[in-house]
């Protein structure tokens, strides 16, 4: 899989794509536009997250990020967290159950 070419922005919005699913696993493919966001929220699984282009912020309980092409995050289940596109970027997560 080329994720330069499987990456998809839509003005004004967020693209997400699973690009595979096991049983103990998820990734998925994200393009966002400028501007958008993903409110706090939380996980129950371990997430990496790979920022493939562009920049954001990421807000770690509570605690904003700058991040840019190239930058890996770790978050530990049930940790709070946040994402704000300061231009449009595109990131790859994976999931992963605890075990």
């Amino acid at each position: 899989i080329s994720l330069d070419t499987e990456t998809r922005f839509a003005p004004n919005g967020i693209v997400s794509r699973t690009l595979l699913r096991t049983e103990n696993s998820r990734v998925v493919l994200f393009g966002f536009a400028e501007g958008q966001e993903l409110t706090e929220h939380t996980s129950t699984q371990h997430a990496t997250i790979q920022i493939l282009s562009g920049e954001c912020e990421f807000s770690l309980a509570g605690k904003p990020h700058p991040v840019k092409t190239g930058d890996l995050i770790y978050m530990p289940p049930h940790l709070p967290h946040a994402v704000k596109a300061t231009s449009q970027f595109s990131m790859l997560l994976t999931f992963s159950k605890p075990s």
